[in-house]
């Protein structure tokens, strides 16, 4: 049976489409961990700035991504950055939930100076709070944590909602500062998450 060229064309681009169609979305892989490139949040894009392994001693603790509206590399810009905003965390191990809450008040003692520190004390309350609903983390669990304009910073594990969400943009900002700031908690995670990597 002899099938014209002109016939099969048709029918190869509509199978290239449905196969185009198909794939899955761009992923890659840090620390054996898979992450989106884009994500959606707030009705928007969101584009994978940069991700890394956060190490303790030699040990992976977690695999932490930055989702931004578009993709920069100085922190002044991305604290400047009107819209959504997504730190993803994604555990290499188990901690506690003391061990956490720590991990993230030292890391906001040692990035924010003292008016900050003081103007932000009830946000940083509340935020602490958060980590007694908690009573672990375990390893592969997702800890989001995103800014929503006009709304606040929302904290999810596995998806569901931990706390209340914490106003001011300026407390987001902070908490971005423990791995993006001048004082980060590593400062070659901080230069994977600004995507100042080769």
């Amino acid at each position: 049976m002899h099938i014209s060229t002109s016939r099969l064309r048709p029918c190869l681009a509509a199978a290239c489409l449905c196969g185009l169609l198909a794939q899955p979305a761009l992923a890659v892989d840090v620390g054996g961990v898979r992450l989106d490139e884009t994500v959606q949040l707030a009705n928007r894009e969101l584009k994978l700035n940069g991700a890394g392994v956060r190490y303790k001693v030699i040990f992976k603790v977690y695999t932490i991504a930055l989702y931004l509206p578009e993709k920069k590399t100085q922190l002044a810009d991305i604290l400047a950055l009107p819209g959504p905003r997504r730190l993803e965390i994604v555990m290499l191990r188990d901690i506690t939930s003391d061990e956490l809450g720590q991990a993230f008040m030292q890391g906001l003692n040692r990035s924010s100076d003292q008016a900050d520190r003081t103007r932000l004390l009830s946000q940083t309350m509340q935020f602490g709070a958060m980590f007694e609903m908690v009573p672990g983390l375990k390893k592969g669990d997702i800890l989001t944590v995103d800014w929503l304009p006009e709304e606040g910073t929302l904290c999810k594990l596995n998806g569901k909602q931990v706390g209340d969400k914490v106003p001011e943009l300026a407390f987001y900002n902070a908490l971005l500062k423990i791995w993006i700031g001048a004082h980060p908690a590593d400062t070659q995670l901080r230069a994977h998450l600004l995507g100042d990597v080769a």
